[in-house]
């Protein structure tokens, strides 16, 4: 007897609905076809014992298996369910109309209990897309795909429950969550705040100015100034995330199996910190059974490389295509998958391999040249792509002891909204920039005007710092976002002056 379940396949953040032919008729032996892995060809074992700790058994007669379309590649253990329902139907074990009218997925312990599965939301997208009445998935994976609305989602715990929903010998209790409650809800808790960091104030200015402008940056100071807890504060200052965003970030972490346990929905930023000895292959994504990468899992929110010199140079410059168009394309023989990867870059570094390179108070034991090779570690493309460079000192003790709190977050994120408003106007007839950081040398000619006061203070700038030539958009970008924050239309010489001292690194002999 020939019966059919449903499945589906995860390609880059997209699902595609797999058709399960189950055929069982006179004969012997077990085939699988349809391009299966071997994750695929293994579920036969678990199979027969999840259905012998059922109370079923794997019918002794000739199988096929058709994974449809054939010409799919499928991987990993999540058909297993599919697979065991359709031979149970196909041998005639149970009888369900249902069959059809829902996606199946999930992995079967030998015991027939249900492990949690990958992608479980871009299915669930999928399957209401398709008209498909409800989802059967394990109960750890139910409220991610449940956010989905107008879809049945069933969570279950093991096969039996699954068999007996099919059969009408029960009824589950749908899973459901109200998505724009969960999503305003838990909205705007955070475990960090600008509040908790003494003194660094000039710090906190410039990266309220990247938050409002988008721009990438690089803090550059000696061990324990405050790098790292500054940058981890970042996410409390940007824009809440949209709904949309919302759903997308879910995606990308659901894709990599990140959510977690009985997870919905991801309504904080993302903040990603890899490793310094992170490969090519981790930092985009990709492997051989491609997964997103550091910078797809940071989408929509920052991604900061700490020890930005000590990250190997090949690492690095893979990053430079992302920075430029948002999203990244990971190509093998096959097929092509893409990801999205609209991140913001924060990276920190010490001045020196010692760390102590113009510090107020320690001296620097490196060897002449050293602190200039060290820096040169970081390409010139790279850092064309970073707007603000800002030197951190360490906090004086007088500034740790005082009882005066700090400005909070969520003063600072009100500025930086109000920004981001009048630069969501300025760019409404543009399809591909949001924020100023995007702006391209064309429009940066067109929309960051000066006048002749502000050209002589930008020439003089340049001649005196011995700023380079590619500091002068970011220079006239960031003065864009300074003044967007002061509310004020025009480019000022005090927004100039601002911008000028965040490109610590293109002054000339900085390095010695």
């Amino acid at each position: 007897m020939l019966e059919k379940t449903f499945g589906s396949a995860v390609y880059g953040i997209n699902a595609t609905i797999i058709t399960v032919e189950i055929d069982v008729s006179t004969g012997i032996k077990y085939y699988h076809v349809g391009l299966p892995d071997n994750a695929v060809k293994e579920s036969q074992q678990r199979v027969t014992s999840a259905l012998k700790h059922s109370g079923y058994k794997m019918p002794g007669k000739r199988i096929v298996i058709n994974m449809a379309p054939a010409d799919i590649r499928k991987e990993g253990s999540s058909y297993d369910l599919t697979i065991a329902i359709g031979i149970l139907a196909a041998s005639e074990q149970i009888f369900s109309t249902k069959l059809a009218d829902y996606i199946i997925m999930g992995e079967l312990s030998l015991d027939g209990s249900l492990q949690p599965i990958k992608g479980a939301l871009p299915i669930a997208l999928q399957a209401k897309k398709e008209n498909f009445k409800g989802f059967i998935l394990p109960m750890q994976n139910a409220r991610e795909a449940a956010i989905v609305e107008g879809l049945e989602v069933f969570g279950v715990n093991n096969l039996r429950e699954v068999i007996d929903f099919l059969t009408d010998v029960r009824q589950l209790e749908r899973v459901s969550v109200n998505t724009k409650e969960e999503f305003y809800s838990r909205l705007h808790v955070s475990e960090f705040d600008f509040s908790d960091v003494k003194g660094q104030e000039n710090i906190k200015r410039a990266l309220e100015i990247a938050a409002a402008g988008g721009h990438n940056a690089l803090l550059v100071g000696p061990p324990g100034a405050g790098k790292t807890m500054l940058a981890k504060r970042l996410p409390t200052i940007l824009p809440p995330l949209s709904l949309q965003e919302s759903l997308e970030t879910t995606k990308i972490h659901s894709v990599a199996g990140k959510m977690g346990k009985n997870a919905s929905l991801i309504t904080q930023r993302p903040f990603r910190s890899p490793h310094h000895t992170i490969s090519d292959v981790a930092l985009v994504g990709g492997g051989g059974i491609p997964q997103p990468g550091e910078i797809s899992l940071a989408h929509n929110g920052v991604l900061f490389l700490d020890e930005l010199p000590e990250f190997k140079r090949t690492v690095l410059e893979v990053m430079r295509q992302p920075l430029e168009e948002k999203k990244i394309m990971v190509s093998r023989a096959k097929f092509s998958v893409e990801y999205p990867a609209s991140f913001m870059l924060i990276a920190a570094m010490n001045p020196c391999p010692c760390g102590y390179y113009n510090h107020p108070e320690k001296e620097c034991v490196c060897a002449p040249g050293i602190v200039q090779r060290y820096l040169n570690k970081i390409s010139g493309p790279l850092l064309d792509r970073i707007d603000i460079h800002v030197e951190v000192t360490p906090v004086a003790f007088s500034e740790l002891t005082k009882d005066r709190t700090s400005e909070k977050s969520n003063n600072i994120r009100e500025r930086v909204i109000k920004a981001r408003e009048i630069q969501e106007q300025r760019f409404a007839q543009y399809e591909n920039i949001h924020c100023n950081a995007q702006m391209s040398a064309k429009k940066i000619q067109s929309i960051c005007k000066i006048d002749e006061s502000g050209k002589q203070l930008l020439k003089t700038a340049m001649e005196r710092l011995g700023l380079s030539a590619r500091a002068y958009d970011s220079i006239l970008k960031v003065s864009r976002t300074i003044a967007d924050l002061d509310g004020s239309k025009e480019i000022q010489n005090q927004h100039l002056a601002e911008a000028i001292q965040y490109r610590s690194l293109d002054r000339e002999n900085w390095a010695g």
